[in-house]
This record gives structure tokens, sequence and C-alpha cells, in this order.
């Protein structure tokens, strides 16, 4: 039997599980300007995935490189909900606009 479709399934299903609460806390402490770190690790993830030979580990280091990628949309996202009191603000950063 071939299990690499529900291992991918639930890799990514837990990688987006993980990464939702990690946007949270990255904008709470860091604001919406620590994007650049998503990028880079989405971008290293997805190149990566070009030059693994597993197909497996190649599938999975393309939706971490995906769903990294997405981060960064939800960090801009995140801060919306924060400024609309949906989430709260760090109350020791300085306003930004």
């Amino acid at each position: 039997m071939n299990f690499s479709g529900i291992i991918t399934g639930i890799v990514s299903f837990a990688i987006i599980g993980i990464l939702h609460p990690v946007v949270i806390k990255c904008e709470y402490y860091f604001s919406s300007k620590i994007w650049p770190v998503f990028l880079v690790l989405g971008l290293a993830s997805c190149a990566a995935s070009l030059i693994i030979q597993n197909g497996l580990c190649s599938a999975i280091l393309g939706v971490l490189g995906c769903c990294l990628l997405w981060c960064i949309k939800e960090l801009n996202e995140q801060e919306q909900r924060v400024a609309k009191g949906w989430f709260p603000a760090n109350p020791k950063r300085t306003k930004q606009s």
C-alpha cells in the first residue's frame, strides 16, 4: 500500500495548524514587519522541494513553502484583526501606522 498521500495530507494539516498560532504570535511580538523571514523561509522550502529526490519529502517541503508564503498575507490580515479589536494588541509595542 502507498501511504504517501495520507502522510502528505496529515503533515499538511499539521503545518497549517502550527503556522496559524505562529502568525498570531509573530504579529503580536514583532508586528507584520517580520514578513521577510517568512518570505526567505518559504522560498527556501520551495527551492528545496525542487531539489529533493524523495517524492514525499519534496511534497512536504512544497506544502511548507507555500504555507510560509501564505503566512505573509495572514500577517497583514492579522494586523487588521488586531486593529478591529478581534485580537489583543501588544501593549509594549508603540502604535505603528
